[in-house]
């Protein structure tokens, strides 16, 4: 049986920044996983956006 984690590692959802501004229909969005107690601040990552076809700077929201 695995064993509970206290919580350190969290998901969270990193949305298009370009995407969101150009005001295209559809989103591109991704869930991963961070770890709370070494990664306080948000991520921000460069993904593959699909609709736009290029690597863009996805931040994460919520």
């Amino acid at each position: 049986m695995a064993k509970k984690s206290k919580g350190n590692r969290v998901q969270v959802i990193l949305e298009c920044t370009e995407h969101r501004e150009s005001g295209m229909p559809g989103t591109s969005r991704y869930i991963t996983t961070k770890n709370r107690k070494n990664t306080t601040e948000r991520l921000e990552l460069k993904k593959f956006n699909p609709i736009l076809k290029r690597m863009t700077v996805h931040k994460e929201i919520k």
